[in-house]
């Protein structure tokens, strides 16, 4: 009697469930995201109904220096993993370091942003529907970069103390997931803000 070949190959490998941080955090920006929609869609209904000035076009000036220290970040986090799960320490603490740099850059860019449009332009949250819906939206991109930055210092910080080490790189690609979500939403504010409602 001949052996009866089933219709399916089989594979190679077993299927192992994904690392649950991942599925934590990718829970967690599919959550935020949504919250972002909401935030970018309100800015987008509001462009150009103010009654009263100033106009986005009158007072925002392009941050393209924050921008591309930012979007930086997000090579410099990615890389910074990789070299802690290959177990090069040196290279991590680096470019882990330059990451917080560069979003401590981007954060200071924004505050003076801010700074300028308040205290030179007169444009405060409560002044016409431009700066409610302004504020509110970068304003809640600036606390994600906020959050992201505090994660980010409390590793550096482990990882100065010889805590941190290629058993936890798992851990540390799941908060480099996050920035890179922190960015990918910058894309798109940015975007909105600065190119297409202004």
């Amino acid at each position: 009697m001949s052996a009866i070949s089933t219709p399916f190959p089989e594979r190679s490998g077993a299927w192992t469930l994904p690392y649950r941080g991942t599925v934590a955090m990718t829970c967690l920006i599919i959550a935020e995201a949504s919250i972002f929609t909401i935030f970018v869609v309100a800015y987008l209904y509001y462009a150009g109904k103010s009654l009263s000035g100033p106009a986005p076009r009158e007072v925002l000036e392009i941050p393209i220096f924050g921008t591309v220290c930012l979007l930086s970040s997000s090579l410099t986090v990615h890389f910074a993993a990789r070299f802690l799960h290959s177990g090069r320490r040196g290279a991590f603490l680096a470019l882990w370091f330059l990451t917080i740099l560069l979003g401590g850059i981007f954060l200071f860019g924004t505050g003076s942003e801010w700074h300028r449009l308040i205290y030179e332009r007169g444009l405060t949250i409560s002044t016409n529907l431009f700066g409610t819906t302004y504020y509110s939206l970068v304003g809640l991109h600036a606390s994600h970069v906020i959050a992201g930055l505090i994660m980010l210092t409390i590793v550096f910080l482990f990882a100065l103390a010889d805590r941190v080490g290629r058993e936890q790189s798992a851990r540390v690609e799941v908060l480099a997931l996050y920035w890179h979500f922190v960015d990918a939403v910058w894309v798109v504010v940015f975007s909105v803000v600065y190119l297409i409602a202004r």
